[in-house]
């Protein structure tokens, strides 16, 4: 295992006990690294798998987020928290062979969670909750990154993490903010509330599911900054892209369809997705030439559904995986696409007050939109 750190998200306050170096060590190493493109941050957690040796794999949003930035070919750092056994997970290497820049940090317990797949979606029941992870020590090189991916899986992240240097894009997986955690209990949602890690955010998403099955988009968005892009994923039916204007009385909405794709494990789906929609904002020739919404919700709808085809991190997609998917036809009745003009389906979101919101025109909005970061 390399090194292990806390301290602040400013200039280094040493190590924790058990580090592999000195202090001034470290910030030779940091230097060394450079400016990655995405630096991403979180906890592994353990996720129980009867099918495992050891009863368990390794999850979270940070796991399936830096590796799908790494394997789309963006540079990649992560600060990840591990407890003792997520340490030693096999897991932690298929990052470290797609190219991320892996500082784990120990964690005295990690999230463990239960996930069980149930014809109304997925149910979670929390073995363990974990522990926060200080604003801790990053690299001297990591702090001049353009983007970063905030992807917390169990609250694990306190609300100093949004000191993050203005003009850096900010990805949150805001999920992992919505879980009332308590070991040996389901894990009950949380409403959206503000937040300063929500606040600080150009693009967040979550699924329907996260908040209750049918929010009402004014209660999602009324955290968000305006300029900000939340995306509502739902799965298999695709899902809502909106962006936050306070100076309009409808949200801008954006309805994209899902990939079709034999599902074999659904688990961090909506991580793959996130990223893939993160990897097109920072590297736009990812999804297109032309920096276009439509275009990256495409992009990052294909990677989810290579993803889902296959087992945990494992299934992970690579560049040429999605664009093989980008390239194939769509089924009779899988519809056209991301940013598809149907009507609202069953199980859509109500809109917020003030009328219904329309589709973008012909073509799609910016992908970094007016009045983002």
């Amino acid at each position: 295992m390399g090194p292990v750190y806390g301290g602040a998200l400013g200039p280094p306050a040493g190590l924790l006990p058990g580090a592999a170096a000195e202090p001034a060590a470290e910030e030779a190493a940091g230097e060394a690294r450079g400016a990655p493109c995405v630096v991403v941050v979180g906890s592994a957690s353990r996720d129980l798998d009867a099918t495992d040796p050891r009863g368990w794999r390794l999850g979270g949003g940070v796991s399936y987020g830096a590796l799908t930035l790494a394997r789309l070919g963006v540079r990649t750092a992560a600060l990840i928290g591990v407890d003792a056994e997520a340490a030693t997970a096999w897991e932690l290497g298929l990052l470290r062979d797609a190219g991320v820049d892996l500082v784990p940090v120990r964690l005295a317990g990690g999230p463990v969670f239960d996930n069980r797949e149930t014809p109304d979606g997925r149910v979670q029941w929390c073995h363990q909750p974990g522990q926060p992870i200080p604003v801790g020590f990053i690299p001297p090189g990591w702090r001049r990154a353009p983007a970063w991916l905030l992807a917390p899986v169990a609250d694990e992240l306190p609300d100093g993490w949004a000191a993050i240097p203005a003009g850096a894009v900010v990805a949150l997986g805001w999920q992992g903010l919505l879980r009332e955690l308590a070991a040996g209990e389901r894990v009950r949602a949380r409403p959206p509330a503000p937040r300063p890690l929500v606040h600080r955010a150009d693009l967040v998403s979550l699924s329907v599911h996260d908040v209750g099955g049918h929010p009402v988009l004014a209660d999602v968005l009324a955290p968000l900054r305006p300029g900000a892009l939340c995306t509502l994923t739902r799965g298999p039916n695709g899902g809502l892209a909106i962006i936050v204007r306070r100076d309009r009385p409808r949200p801008r909405l954006r309805r994209y369809r899902a990939f079709p794709a034999v599902e074999v494990d659904a688990v961090g789906a909506g991580d793959v997705f996130l990223a893939g929609l993160l990897a097109a904002r920072v590297i736009p020739a990812l999804a297109g030439q032309v920096p276009r919404l439509g275009m990256a919700l495409q992009f990052a709808a294909a990677a989810a559904a290579v993803h889902v085809t296959r087992r945990g991190l494992s299934g992970v997609p690579t560049l040429a995986e999605v664009r093989r998917r980008l390239a194939s036809p769509w089924t009779a009745d899988a519809g056209g696409g991301a940013g598809d003009r149907r009507p609202a389906a069953a199980g859509d979101p109500p809109e917020a007050p003030g009328g219904a919101g329309r589709p973008s025109p012909e073509g799609g909005e910016p992908l970094s939109p007016p009045g983002g970061a």
